[in-house]
């Protein structure tokens, strides 16, 4: 039986109010004429689902809970009830999509059913369509599936030629057979019922045995990810009801940034971040001191050296990416560090995002590209769908805000022939955080989705606006 990883169970349990347990991405595309539309969408995912083989596969749990749950083959999998269709009301705002997105990621995923949906959006202004996805963190572990927007999309305009997909489903186990079978690892593998036990109880330190070897190196971030973090607005009890909304800088402009003051374009996008929620705290007229601080978790994205088109490290840098192992969780690269939302001064914040963020990486962030063999090369979906299980894992008092920054394509990309020309992330709101914000690099820009509680952010709207006039403040500086 392929019986859920204890991580993978602790996600699927988490189901209740308050947890948000889907993570998205939505897809901004142009409408060629007899471009996309739901029948060619369907046609294409269908034909790709051999690619990823988890996403027509449900959960079944063991009666009494004796063993954790296992996958099982959906015998009655139903395409057109995953692949939907909606469309906005005149004039296709992007507020509209925006406000259409927090709606549909509030809802849960049917448990009884494969855990992902898609939505083809039409009546989006300027003759584009979106397609927002939304999968079960559970479903997305890196290895055996990855998030689906990574396998419908193409390098080029001409899709992909995909083989013959002959997919038969595996007979669905009965209540018997999956005890039977919770009966025999418990008496051959008696290991896994204490590590089950320990993944439900203590999941910190879970995650302080993933990460004991980069630990050793960086004992100082470990120690901050341990601490509590500061009190802050962002934390708190959450609602299921979701607020959502988008904002975009150049890559340029954020690099011009980085060499103007002499730091890494990761932290321009940090300085900026916290220049937005200091304006957002102070337009709440809540007072903000000098020295007042949120803790960020930032997970990055971690690509293996590729040999026949190997990078220089002045490559990567201009693309912000970071390279190190300052921290990691599963396999993730990242690093805990404090935003000085208090500094009003926006050149000397990002010195302050700069000096904590060296500091924390031991002088590695500008080190070997290379990283763990055993992760592979992941698209953005994936590596926020992995972010948002390692930011899970953690200690709910240990940091404010999760920021998850990955490393798109640098060149367009397509979907059924039509050119990608925005891409999105929906970040999980993890529990007990009021916001998460997730950014993905592509065709030289940086796009930022923001995912808040609307009881705690009903004004998130004006996150995006606070974010770009932050980011404007350090251009203008630049220059």
């Amino acid at each position: 039986m392929n019986r859920l990883s204890p991580q993978d169970s602790m996600y699927y349990y988490l189901d209740e109010r308050g947890t948000t347990t889907q993570v998205g991405s939505l897809l901004i595309l142009e409408r060629r004429p007899g471009g996309l539309d739901y029948a060619s969408l369907l046609t294409t995912v269908e034909c790709r689902l051999q690619l990823v083989p988890r996403y027509r596969q449900k959960i079944r749990e063991v009666t009494l809970g004796l063993a954790r749950p296992v996958w099982v083959d959906d015998r009655d999998f139903d395409i057109t009830y995953h692949v939907r269709r909606s469309a906005l009301p005149s004039p296709g705002a992007d507020d509209q999509l925006h406000d259409l997105v927090a709606r549909l990621m509030s809802r849960p995923l049917e448990r009884s059913r494969p855990l992902w949906e898609m939505y083809l959006v039409e009546g989006l202004a300027d003759d584009r369509v979106a397609i927002l996805t939304k999968t079960h963190r559970a479903l997305v572990d890196g290895h055996e599936a990855l998030e689906i927007n990574q396998v419908i999309v193409d390098d080029t305009r001409e899709p992909a030629q995909m083989p013959e997909d002959l997919w038969l489903p595996d007979r669905e186990p009965s209540n018997s057979e999956l005890v039977v079978g919770a009966i025999t690892d418990v008496i051959t593998r008696p290991w896994e019922m204490v590590d089950q036990v320990r993944a439900a109880t203590n999941q910190v330190t879970w995650v302080g045995q993933a990460v004991t070897a980069t630990a050793r190196r960086v004992e100082t971030v470990m120690k901050m990810a341990a601490s509590t973090a500061p009190a802050s607005p962002l934390n708190g009890a959450t609602a299921p009801t979701r607020r959502f909304t988008v904002a975009s800088f150049a890559v340029e402009d954020c690099v011009d940034i980085a060499e103007r003051y002499s730091c890494q374009p990761n932290d321009v996008i940090l300085a900026a971040i916290a220049g937005a929620i200091r304006r957002w705290l102070l337009s709440r007229e809540q007072a903000v001191d000098q020295v007042e601080t949120i803790r960020a978790m930032v997970p990055l994205s971690a690509y293996p050296v590729d040999n026949d088109a190997a990078e220089s490290d002045a490559d990567i840098e201009a693309r912000g990416m970071s390279t190190s192992a300052e921290w990691m969780a599963g396999g993730l690269h990242g690093f805990v560090t404090d935003l000085p939302v208090g500094e009003a001064n926006p050149a000397v914040r990002l010195s302050q995002v700069a000096q904590l963020a060296e500091r924390h990486s031991q002088s590695g962030r500008r080190g070997s590209v290379g990283v763990e063999p055993w992760i592979p090369e992941i698209g953005p979906a994936t590596f926020h769908a992995m972010s948002a299980r390692a930011t899970a894992s953690l200690s709910r008092r240990s940091f404010n805000l999760p920021i998850t920054i990955a490393r798109g394509p640098r060149a367009a990309q397509y979907l059924g022939g039509n050119e990608i020309l925005a891409i999105y992330p929906v970040p999980v709101l993890v529990r007990n955080r009021a916001l998460a914000v997730g950014l993905t690099s592509y065709n030289g820009r940086i796009y930022f989705g923001l995912n808040a509680d609307r009881g705690v952010m009903w004004d998130l709207g004006a996150m995006a606006e606070y974010l770009t006039d932050s980011f404007d403040e350090l251009l203008s500086g630049a220059r």
